[in-house]
């Protein structure tokens, strides 16, 4: 008996005897990989008392710092690349399709509809971009009444709801479908690279350590239609100096966008390529 009282070497068997006792399902099998893996990192690391109270208080600053506007939950994911792995595991698709790339902490469920062609700018502050884009499936046949969901930073950086007081509600942010030909188009202005926002718990831990938090300049979009897998994901700036560094883990080959300057304005085209939902290619 007295080899099952708790000490550190059977520390994470005893909480996973537990665990498994009544339990099954997915949430107690995650636990029990969390269990014995924060077990063994804390037996290497070996800290202290105070830095887990350190720690402990960090995860509740994260808390405090989530809102409706801004999830600082999300933004510790994202840094730490565990939300772009998860996106790997679980979006895997065919060569040639668009990849889903992280979400991230600034998007907003409730951006407007708007008609083709509209500027989403409402302030018209920087420099116009006119963007082009069609959607299709894989064998390039288009994809018509396709949802597509867009938002971004401003010129300086900044998305409006980083800024309440200073950009207009849903500055920079609309829903659009395709057209018959899978097309649609509208205008907004060139996105700037940015800082991952650093006045936070998680951006002043990470930055304290001189962890890399800027991220190159990219637009996000969420494309939708019936029948096929929904995309969640970006395009970036093909010139964009910090395409290496990501600081979200998102830039791959197959979202790099030409920004291409154009008279009194800068242009992108893009085409993003669906792929059929999973129980419909397996009827095929």
């Amino acid at each position: 008996m007295a080899d099952r009282w708790f000490n550190e070497t059977n520390s994470a068997e005893l909480v996973v005897e537990r665990l498994k006792r009544r339990a099954d399902g997915a949430l107690p099998k995650f636990l029990v990989s969390l269990v014995e893996h924060l077990h063994l990192a804390v037996r290497e690391t070996r800290p202290t008392a105070e830095d887990w109270r350190h720690a402990i208080k960090f995860l509740t600053n994260v808390g405090h710092a989530s809102d409706d506007r801004r999830q600082e939950w999300v933004l510790l994911s994202d840094l730490l690349g565990v939300t772009a792995l998860i996106e790997e595991i679980n979006s895997r698709r065919p060569k040639g399709a668009t990849p889903n790339t992280v979400r991230g902490p600034f998007y907003r469920a409730d951006a407007p509809r708007l008609p083709l062609g509209a500027n989403i700018s409402l302030d018209g502050k920087g420099e116009t971009l006119q963007v082009r884009g069609r959607v299709t499936d894989l064998d390039g046949e288009p994809v018509a009444g396709a949802t597509i969901e867009t938002w971004q930073a401003n010129a300086q950086g900044f998305y409006e709801n980083q800024q309440p007081d200073l950009q207009p509600e849903f500055n920079l942010r609309g829903v659009f479908e395709t057209g018959k030909d899978g097309g649609f188009h509208y205008r907004t202005v060139r996105p700037c690279g940015y800082g991952v926002p650093a006045d936070g718990p998680v951006g002043q831990m990470l930055g304290g350590i001189g962890y890399p938090l800027r991220r190159p300049a990219h637009l996000h979009f969420i494309v939708k239609a019936g029948g096929f897998e929904t995309i969640s994901t970006h395009v970036y700036d093909a010139g964009d100096p910090l395409l290496a560094e990501d600081a979200l883990f998102g830039v791959k080959q197959e979202l790099l966008g030409a920004f291409r300057k154009q008279d009194a304005h800068w242009a992108l085209d893009f085409t993003f390529v669906m792929v059929r939902a999973r129980k419909e290619r397996r009827a095929a």
